[in-house]
Formats: structure tokens, sequence, C-alpha cells
């Protein structure tokens, strides 16, 4: 059994004939597999610039459950499903087995390697697990797309001792850390497009410009609209010394430009943010400049702010360039602070709630919210102790549990949250939740909602309380590699984020499973091994008693644990 396990980790055994994989065909589970499993292709042969692997572990993704929803109508998706299906799977783990003639002093049979999912050849997206056939096929042949793309090699280097599904999970475990590391512009977008509206209650308050609109930086195009007499003529001047574009915009729902940088309201008018609103591009910041409250909430785009990294800031002053700079944006979770977790017993949720934990400088208070008694009991028995321990002060909520968690929530309505992090997509609860920030808080919008869903918010709290709202889920090749890091050097297990195993044959099962919310964590694949059934963790104790007696607290997967599945489950 050892030589066995010593073949496959060197991939030193005779290659199979045929290998097995899951095709998509179109939108819906239907179109998922040839009549519902796994269908068959003869291994390829090698090209002189082409890499053999061996697809070893495989994370699955409510990423994956959406094309599966979508089909060809999905954004990362370009080609005819029927005639070219998609393999999913991007959280994946692999092995080198065979290299073309002008790799093979590069990529030796072998080596293991994580990928970099968002891969980019000219600028065009061919993301591994859609356009790129991904994890869910036991081999995969890689082409210059992957090993010589706009960044490179999109292959990151896994050290041999590295457990297989801790490798594949670290592509989520980067999106969650990158989360806490986002930047943001604290003034005009120099080059940029600004746009400036005044509203009735900006004449008769004197706005000027500092930073942001002299020789060191300023926009290249400038539009204005209901601006102050003595603003306009000051910002014209200006403009005509520093070459800057000017046009007046009459119509507000036309400014003529597809997309702005930055637009910034004078006074406290909701309907004419909502309506500039519209224009914002891409890391567009909105700022207001007012004295005074809303008069009501604001329709706005969660979507965008999540996908396109928006920002809401703002100033009481006068000066328009500090509406940007009086409070610069914050990610990273406060520590002492109060934090709110929203549906914290997700797999993405756990892994939040993790890492919050294992900072060096945690929260002084966490409170996790889910709408799963189930979920938030096993939350509890994961990190309650551990939190406890550490001095932290842990709660748990149910929405559904209605009085005891208003009653809840109540002691926490005054200071509120520095910050409130959201894991599920429910409008309504990024709306209610966002009322307890503190002053200064930060929401982090993690769970990405479609562009075009409208959030109600009460947007006073970015220039009276210096709030904001934020997210993003992305990363980048640099944040899958210092998560690696982590990962080696003992710093972070994604091993305790994985809540049931199977093999390639129980993907769909496993992918159903995500979309229905069946397992507090993450379901692994394991492309290689025999076929087995989707297994929670704990019901290992009567399928494979030896594998169980490996987990920790018989609930949370090992390094010592994968080795004995393997053991047993390798063909």
């Amino acid at each position: 059994m050892t030589d066995r396990i010593d073949r496959y980790r060197h991939a030193n055994a005779p290659l199979p004939e045929v290998y097995r994989f899951w095709p998509l065909f179109g939108a819906g589970f239907d179109h998922l597999g040839d009549d519902g499993r796994p269908a068959e292709r003869r291994l390829p042969e090698v090209g002189p610039d082409e890499v053999l692997v061996r697809h070893d572990a495989v994370g699955l993704c409510y990423s994956d459950v959406k094309v599966i929803q979508q089909g060809q109508a999905h954004p990362r998706i370009y080609r005819d499903m029927q005639t070219r299906p998609v393999v999913l799977g991007h959280e994946v783990s692999l092995t080198v087995v065979k290299a073309g003639e002008h790799w093979r002093s590069v990529y030796h049979p072998g080596e293991r390697f994580i990928v970099q999912s968002d891969i980019y050849v000219d600028r065009i997206g061919f993301a591994y697990g859609y356009e790129i056939q991904g994890g869910l096929s036991q081999y995969n042949v890689l082409d210059r797309r992957v090993l010589a793309g706009d960044h490179g090699s999109y292959l990151i280097p896994v050290q041999p001792g590295t457990g297989y599904a801790a490798s594949a999970l670290t592509e989520p475990w980067a999106c969650v850390n990158a989360a806490y590391q986002l930047q943001y512009r604290s003034g005009l977008k120099a080059g940029g497009v600004t746009w400036i509206i005044g509203t009735q209650q900006a004449r008769d308050r004197h706005f000027t410009i500092g930073a942001g609109f002299d020789r060191d930086a300023h926009p290249a195009r400038l539009l204005l609209t209901d601006v102050p007499p003595a603003l306009e003529a000051d910002l014209k001047a200006r403009a005509v010394d520093l070459t800057v574009e000017v046009m007046d915009v009459g119509d507000i729902n036309n400014p003529q430009d597809a997309l702005v940088d930055d637009i910034v309201v004078l006074g406290a008018d909701a309907d004419r943010f909502e309506t500039a609103g519209a224009h914002l591009g891409p890391f567009g910041t909105l700022a207001i400049v007012a004295d005074m409250p809303l008069p009501r909430r604001i329709q706005i785009d969660a979507g965008r702010i999540h996908y396109d990294r928006w920002q809401v800031v703002g100033s009481t002053g006068t000066d328009i360039g500090r509406a940007c700079s009086d409070v610069p944006t914050r990610s990273a979770l406060k520590a002492g602070g109060r934090a709110w977790f929203v549906g914290a017993g997700g797999p993405m949720g756990r892994m939040h709630v993790q890492r919050a934990l294992q900072l060096a400088r945690p929260p002084g208070t966490i409170l996790c919210t889910d709408v799963s008694d189930d979920r938030l009991e096993d939350l509890c028995g994961s990190f309650a102790a551990e939190a406890r321990a550490r001095g932290i002060d842990w709660i748990c909520l149910n929405p559904v549990r209605r009085d005891e968690y208003l009653h809840g929530l109540e002691a926490f309505r005054d200071p509120g949250f520095d910050d409130i992090v959201v894991l599920a997509p429910i409008p309504a609860a990024i709306g209610a939740a966002a009322d307890y920030l503190a002053p200064g808080g930060v929401m982090n919008i993690f769970a990405g909602l479609n562009r075009g869903t409208l959030v109600s918010l009460d947007l006073s709290g970015a220039y009276l309380k210096g709030t904001r709202i934020i997210g993003h889920s992305g990363l980048t090749i640099e944040d899958l590699r210092s998560t690696l890091r982590q990962v080696e050097s003992g710093e972070l297990s994604p091993n305790r984020s994985v809540a049931a195993v199977g093999s390639l044959s129980a993907a769909r099962e496993g992918l159903l499973a995500v979309r229905e919310g069946r397992f507090p964590g993450k379901v692994v694949i394991y492309p290689q091994i025999k076929d087995f059934p989707l297994t929670a963790l704990p019901d290992l104790k009567d399928t494979l008693p030896g594998v169980w007696a490996k987990l920790d607290r018989g609930q949370e997967w090992t390094e010592e644990a994968e080795n004995e599945f393997l053991r047993q489950m390798l063909p």
C-alpha cells in the first residue's frame, strides 16, 4: 500500500488509456455529465508546448453552481457549450505527470501546483474551470494560456508535504484574505472624469476644492451640473490653467460620458444621488458633501459595490477635496472591535470567522448569525471554545427566532458594529444590517449579488459618521501565493473548512449539495480514488472508521485523515 501511495505522489505509475470528466453542455443540472454520470475520453498525447497534469483534489464552489444555472449566459463563458462543453472546478490541486519537449526543463513529473484561476492572454480572460477545462476531470492538458499568459505561469508550486485538500482550498481562502486587503482611492482620480452636482441645499454654502484639483493631481475632464456660481467660476478658471476639459451637463440623466470616475453631490439630495450614481464606472467613488442627513434611504446597486469596487464617502465640510480623504476607507477588521458575520454558518462564512479568530489582534466581540440552527451549532462546536480562550465575546443568533434575534441585536444598537461582513446575498439583510454600523464602521459585502441588485441603505453615515460600505471577492496571483505561504507555514489550516468528501462520480451530488447548502463547510472531490459516495466527515465513522479515527475531534479533516483516505481509496 505504501508503494502505491509513493507511486501516486511521484506520478510514476503507468498512465491510463482513458480518463473521466464531467462535461456541462448547457444551463441546468440535466445538462451535466453523460446521462448524469461522468463521461470518458481517451487520454490525449502531449504536444511539445503542453504539460499533462493530474487533478488530485477539487473544492466545489457556489460559483460552479452559478455556471450550471446560467450556462452560456454566464459572463465567463463565451463558447458553444453543446459542441464544446465546459468542465468545472477552479479550486484545484494538481500534479505534473508529463511535460512536452519545450517544458521538460521547467516541469517534472511529481511536481505539485495550484492554479490562479483568473488566467489572461492578451487581456482576454480564460478562467480555469470555465473556458479552460477544470478540476472535475482526472487529467488535463495545459497549454501556453496557463503556462505563459499575461502574468507568466499561472501555476504556483506546492511543497510535497502539503495536503491535497489544503492545497485546493487555498484558492477560496485567498479570496477571504484578499477581502481584508482592499485598497481604495483617497482622492479624485488623477486623469479621470469627475462630475460635480449642485443641489438646492448647496446654494448658500461656500464650497472650495483643495487637493485633487491642482498641479500635483487633477481630473482630465470635469462635468458640472447646477454648481454654485462662485465654485463654478473658480473651477473653470483653474481648469484653463490645468488644461482640464470642462463640460456643463444640463440633463442629470445624460452626462454624455458613458462612465464617470468620481461623482460629488453637494447637498443631501437623495434623488440626485441615485440618478447620478447609475453613471459611476468601475473603482468609482460617490461622495456626498452635506451637513444634514439624507431625507430618505438610498437605492444603490450592491452588485456594483461588490464587483466594481465602488465606495461611498463624504464630508460635512465645504472642501470637496477632503470628501474622499477625511476618513480613508478601511478594509481590515478593527482590532478589539465588534464584528458581525451575516450568514456565518456557510462554507465561506466559516472561513471568515476562522480567520477573524486567528488574527494576531482579533475583534473583541464576534457575532455570528445564520438561519440554520444546525449550522450555528456546528460553528459553535468548531470555534466557540477557541474564541473564548482568546478572550473574545462569542455570540450566535438565528434571525428565524425573531424575538431572541432582535433582543440580541438591540444590545449593539449603540454604539454599533465596527465591522459587518455579509456572506448571505440577501438585499433586505444587507440593508437592515447596515443600520447597525458604528461611527467609522465598515460593511464588507463579500457575497456577490448580481449587478443591478438594488439595496436600500441609509448613506448619511458616510459623511456624518465616516461609515463605509465596500466589497469584493476576487484575488490576484500574489494573494494566492501569500495564502499558500500561510498554509505551508502552519499559520492557516484550510482543512478545518472541509465538511464532506467524495470521488469524481460524486461530484454531481456534491454540486447539488452546494446549491442546497447541505453542508456547513466545503465539499472536496478526489478525482483519482475509487468510486466513493459523497460523505459528511462525521459519517466516515461508519464507512471508513480508520479515516474517521484520524479526524480532529471526529469532525475536522487532517493531513493524517487524508493520507489514510488515500491509502484505502486509491485504486
